[in-house]
């Protein structure tokens, strides 16, 4: 569904690249996390993915349809969730979806559905530019559905909202996953990524530093590790211990034969963590 080749892209038109030769396929159905800190070139790519930014160097393929060529019903075709919601502030909720609606050549989907979906029904005649950020963000999220999008593109799509609210967001993707729709998801929350892509790619200063899946790279890069909470002279001690080296494993055996054990959980590096290990760099 996606193709990239050697991508390079310059705002400035010089040797200083956003995005420095990135290569990516996306399968059909695949839900594919694009991660990295603010400034990696996240939005740059998913801007010349959706047409937004003029492809300079490379071979883009969306869909189909090579980007370089602007052809209107490609756009039928994908559907935008932008981290920055771009609502008409002067126009109702309902407005906003229904004037967008006519911008397609395809069936779209009904407006007050996806509302009720997002969490905004009996919020429909409301003024959108009365809305929180939050509320702003679930417009524009429902927007991006409108057309039935084949190629879903959501920049951090769960940035601002509460944690009941950023669970529907979540089930929806998973829901539009199974569906066999494509996505490509751009974040700094690892977390995020972990629960909903199939793949990940960790970009960086413009360069893409490694693609694998969650699984994989916990397998390749994290450590076990158990997590033990004891008692001591009175006093409740934490310990964290890898089951893959022999001393540790006989400290375990040490705490549980001589200690009082309050908790003890297995856990597993995060992608977060990976990352780290991977770039030298964090998430910020």
């Amino acid at each position: 569904m996606i193709s990239v080749k050697n991508l390079s892209h310059s705002y400035s038109n010089d040797d200083k690249l956003a995005v420095k030769n990135i290569s990516f396929e996306i399968e059909k159905g695949e839900t594919f996390g694009f991660l990295g800190p603010s400034g990696a070139g996240k939005s740059t790519t998913q801007g010349v993915l959706t047409g937004l930014l003029k492809q300079q160097d490379g071979e883009v393929i969306v869909a189909g349809y090579d980007v370089k060529k602007v052809q209107n019903e490609r756009f039928n075709k994908i559907g935008v969730s932008f981290e920055q919601s771009n609502v008409y502030s002067k126009l109702t909720a309902k407005e906003n979806l229904d004037y967008y609606a006519k911008l397609f050549d395809v069936p779209t989907r009904d407006s007050v559905e996806l509302l009720r979906l997002v969490g905004l029904d009996g919020k429909e005649n409301d003024m959108a530019g009365e809305f929180s950020k939050g509320m702003k963000h679930r417009l524009t999220f429902a927007r991006s559905m409108l057309n039935n999008p084949e190629i879903w593109f959501l920049d951090e799509p769960t940035t601002g909202l509460d944690p009941a609210i950023a669970a529907t967001i979540k089930d929806i993707i998973k829901e539009h996953a199974a569906e066999g729709v494509t996505s490509f998801l751009t974040t700094h929350n690892m977390y995020i990524a972990d629960e909903l892509c199939d793949r990940v790619a960790f970009i960086i200063d413009g360069v893409i530093k490694l693609i694998d899946t969650p699984k994989n790279l916990k397998l390749q890069y994290g450590q076990k590790l158990i997590d033990i909470e004891y008692t001591d002279n009175g006093k409740i001690v934490k310990e964290t211990l890898k089951t893959v080296t022999e001393a540790d494993r006989r400290r375990i055996g040490e705490i549980v034969n001589n200690h009082d054990i309050q908790t003890m959980h297995s856990k597993e590096a995060t992608l977060e963590e990976i990352f780290i290990q991977v770039t030298g760099r964090e998430l910020v």
